[in-house]
């Protein structure tokens, strides 16, 4: 190829010259102005014509249209993720703006801390991009290639250890974590530089800048014109932006573009007359030896990892696109007003993707092609002359001034005619303030700001936020019944007998009434797995409830799937249906490093509820046995204690034996706290709530425990080898010993008694009461005693030790309300009299016990309404006496000690469980 004349020589020697001029001595202004025109004579002459982009730029989709129309190539070469270019078919079935998406859960050669990867690319309508693509997708012979890197290599390249850092869940909206790819990133990387052009710009974020100084100015511009002036913006960030890790991965992806385009053309012969380059304006003032399809320099590409990602569409929004993209809120949303704006005024046909929702019905018809003339230059007349002012439109600012003041009023604020007058005026005068003659909505949303915000909001959004709603809102995205995953479509076709269009994103009630309609027990089960998996909003029940052998027979549900979109489309990257993704979720819970034997549990629990399958759960509740085994702390005790006692509890009422799990559970859960029993007591770490788990478990599956072979003498030996010194575990201890026959309850009362008397230990004896308390799980036949103590601790405690105690025992019985609080006000609403007047006669039980005998030492005479049941129905009890071989004769009621059979009062003392259940059964 000849080389021909610079048409920029002129415009070169201008700059050199103002550098010289206003340079004292050589600097590096000059080569940096030289540089620019440099780089945009090399971009032009080009054979591969290169078409600069800005991302989501109105003038960049209006340039891209006008520049198809008369081009018209055959091949586009678009700077996205090679991988992903099968996705692009499936926008037909999409409302914009939605998002290309890489996922991958399961990583292969990339650090498994940064699991789950995910890439994003966000389309919008008003994007060149996408009107390249619908061009390329809706023209007969027309071929589509992306050459940038492909996802793999995107972390590959990534500088960091940590290469999620785009955005935060909470910033990101529907984009969650995953890593933006954007098409044309146009900001400066120098912030000094950002920070001049935003004060000499007379604007506060870039976007505003942006908006104000190349937006404007080049959507009505010519094609050449817009061209050369975003190659030199692209030009000057790159040559004033700093060096380091992002350039040299920018570097790399140029090569890596190249390369793709060169290995094209070699294979498909095709001309590069007839092919379009778009890419950002930031790459096409690269500087690579690759540059250029002339070009011989060799780049290596390597070779993808063993990662399998998966792809699919998620919905985006502007709001998402603006967090993940660092824009100024509400500039997406501009952006999309002024490009509806500017076809109309321009009378131009955008290109769309048939079938879409939303699109056309009848495609754009594309005139003849329109050769490309010599280039000319066209910076100088661009740069050398002031912008052309727009005048003002005072209908559309009218219009924005009544609309903002009548949506402010429905917000709550109190606004008036006067205040859209006040908008009006102060808009205007804030664009005459920087040198505007058009106010932009940009003016216009200060103005509003100023004359309305009160001093407090009084709804949910602000006046900025009503403005950006005015100007067009939070465009939310929507992805097609058939470009969904399968395990969406496989969600949506189960649950099509609800009889509501679950792509709405309003929320929608669903009343299933099971008994009724059995049919809809099949959505009750994927519902309640879906509250399960998504969001806790996505899938709300108001009515109905799923436990361990219980089932609602009516349900109401909220369901907001439209809004939860991508939450769904995900599941199908795990799985190709709810119940494989529900399985996967909980093996790996289960597996986890990190697993413990509650968690294991409950993953037992949720297998039984959603899955319904006995062989997965016993495959959870063997690895809850070896869990349980390995644990060298008992934090979990009291999570451990409840569902295993309600798992056992379901298996006993549903099956007709216990699973072989739980039998290995009970008696590896026996020797594992029986072990760390003696340490719990006199560990400071543990708490006294994780020691009366340990005891309730170790009591409630004694029985289970040493049927299956375990020795009780291990038990008694690890409560004889405590020996706590904290109040609280001191009467657990005492509990302890009282259920294993070790302390009779006479002597624990007579203790208990002694620490109220003693002066020095009142201060103290709160807390030993909160062990009482605490005791009642593993020892429930105390609640009678506990009563007692918590009786007499109200009487005889001075209030400067009782008052500050309270806090304390209301936080307790809070948190084990379900387990302690009703047997507590059981034995409470036995003791105390039912009535007022039954309350001026009343003596509690414990005074009118009578005092065991001092001289003979006997025991005394059982009294009280345990007593008198026994009396009035004896058979019970001489049966009871029969089978343990104790032989006596009853005593009259009212018999003294010296009268009665003293082992029969301390066979009732040390096994009572007989005669409460006995009571119970009668009362």
């Amino acid at each position: 190829m000849i080389d021909q004349p610079s048409p920029f020589g002129s415009l070169r020697e201008q700059l050199l010259g103002a550098a010289e001029q206003f340079a004292e001595g050589p600097v590096a202004v000059s080569g940096i102005l030289s540089g620019l025109v440099d780089d945009v004579d090399r971009a032009l002459r080009e054979e591969l014509e290169i078409f600069p982009v800005c991302h989501h730029s109105p003038a960049s989709a209006l340039a891209m249209v006008r520049r198809l129309r008369e081009k018209q190539p055959k091949v586009i070469y678009l700077e996205l993720c090679e991988d992903l270019q099968p996705l692009l078919t499936e926008l037909r079935n999409c409302r914009l703006p939605v998002a290309l998406q890489a996922f991958a859960t399961d990583i292969d050669g990339f650090p498994k801390s940064w699991a789950p990867l995910s890439v994003v690319a966000p389309i919008t309508e008003a994007s060149a991009e996408y009107q390249a693509i619908s061009y390329a997708l809706e023209t007969p012979g027309v071929e589509l290639v992306l050459v940038d890197r492909s996802t793999d290599h995107v972390f590959q390249w990534a500088p960091g250890e940590e290469p999620q850092t785009a955005a935060k869940e909470e910033e990101a909206g529907l984009h969650g974590d995953a890593v933006g790819v954007e098409i044309g990133d146009l900001r400066p990387r120098f912030a000094e530089l950002e920070e001049h052009l935003l004060h000499h710009g007379k604007v506060r974020h870039w976007s505003e800048w942006w908006d104000q100084y190349v937006e404007q100015p080049l959507s009505g511009a010519d094609y050449e014109t817009y061209r050369q002036v975003m190659v030199l913006i692209g030009s000057l960030f790159r040559r004033l932006g700093p060096g380091g890790g992002r350039l040299a991965v920018d570097e790399d992806r140029e090569r890596y573009m190249w390369t793709r385009m060169r290995e094209h053309l070699s294979a498909s012969g095709a001309d590069a007359a007839d092919c379009l380059y778009v890419c950002g304006a930031f790459h096409a003032a690269s500087h690579v030896e690759q540059f250029g399809v002339r070009s011989e320099a060799p780049f290596e590409i390597s070779p993808r990892t063993g990662t399998k990602w998966l792809y699919g569409l998620i919905p985006s929004s502007h709001s998402a696109i603006e967090a993940q993209f660092g824009l100024a809120p509400g500039s997406v949303s501009i952006a999309a007003a002024t490009w509806s704006k500017a076809l109309t005024r321009g009378k131009l046909t955008p290109f769309q993707l048939q079938g879409q929702k939303g699109a056309r019905k009848r495609p754009a018809k594309l005139p003849a092609p329109v050769p490309q003339g010599d280039v000319a230059d066209k910076l100088t007349g661009f740069l050398s002359s002031p912008p052309a002012l727009d005048a003002l439109d005072e209908a559309e600012l009218l219009g924005w001034s009544v609309d903002i003041v009548r949506l402010a009023r429905r917000n709550g604020y109190l606004a008036s005619t006067a205040d859209a007058i006040a908008v009006y005026e102060t808009s205007i005068l804030l664009a005459g303030m920087r040198n505007r003659a058009r106010p932009t909505p940009y003016d216009f949303q200060d103005a509003a700001v100023t004359c309305i915000e009160k001093d407090s909001v009084p709804g949910r959004r602000d006046v900025r936020r009503l403005c950006e709603i005015l100007l067009g809102g939070d465009r939310v995205g929507e992805v097609g019944y058939d470009a969904l995953p399968p395990l969406a479509r496989n969600v949506y076709d189960r649950l099509a007998p609800l009889g509501l269009d679950l792509e709405k994103r309003t929320i929608q009630r669903a009343l299933l009434n099971l008994q009724a309609e059995p049919d809809l027990v099949p959505c009750s089960d994927l519902l309640w797995m879906l509250r399960h998996l998504l969001p806790s909003d996505a899938v709300r029940p108001i009515m109905g409830e799923r436990k361990l052998g219980e089932r609602s027979i009516q349900e109401s549900w909220d369901l907001s799937f439209g809004k939860h979109q991508r939450s769904i489309i995900e599941l199908g990257y795990e799985g190709v249906t709810i119940e494989q993704v529900l399985e996967q979720r909980l093996r790996r819970k289960v597996w986890d490093q990190k697993a413990t034997a509650a968690v294991a549990l409950a993953a037992v629990e949720d297998a039984i509820l959603f899955l319904g399958s006995r062989r997965f759960a016993d495959e959870l509740g063997a690895r809850a046995v070896e869990l349980l085994a390995a644990e060298r702390t008992v934090d979990d005790a009291p999570e451990v204690l409840r569902r295993i006692r309600r798992l056992m509890a379901y298996y006993r009422s549903a099956e007709p034996e216990l699973p072989a799990w739980c039998e290995a559970f009970a008696t590896s859960g026996y020797a594992h706290y029986c072990t760390l029993l003696p340490t719990a007591f006199v560990d400071d770490d543990t708490g006294v709530r994780q020691v009366s788990a340990m005891l309730g478990f170790l009591f409630s599956m004694e029985s289970l425990a040493l049927a299956l072979g375990c020795d009780r003498a291990q038990l008694e030996l690890a409560v004889q080898q405590s020996h706590p010194e904290a109040p609280a575990k001191v009467a657990l201890l005492w509990a302890a010993r009282h259920q294993l026959g070790l302390l009779p309850l006479a002597e624990l009362r007579s203790r208990a008694d002694e620490l109220l008397a003693n002066p020095l230990v009142i201060p103290s004896f709160p807390q030993y009461i909160i062990g009482f308390v605490q005791a009642m799980e593993p020892v429930p036949q105390l609640s009678g005693f506990v009563v007692e103590v918590i009786s007499k601790a109200f009487g005889r405690l001075p209030d400067g030790v009782l008052l500050p105690w309270l806090p304390k025992l209301i936080t307790t019985l809070r948190e084990g309300a379900a387990e302690l609080v009703p047997v507590l006000v059981r034995e409470a609403g036995r003791t105390f009299p039912g009535s007022l007047t039954a309350a001026d006669t009343w003596t509690p039980p414990w005074e009118s016990r009578p005092q065991p005998a001092s001289a003979a030492g006997a025991a005394p005479m059982a009294s009280g309404p345990v007593a008198e049941l026994l009396l009035a129905h004896p058979a019970a009890c001489d049966a009871v006496a029969g089978v343990l071989g104790c032989a006596g004769e009853w005593a009259a009621p009212g018999a003294g000690p010296a009268d009665g059979h003293p082992e029969v009062s301390a066979l009732l003392d040390g096994h009572p469980e007989a005669a409460l259940a006995l009571a119970g059964l009668l009362s």
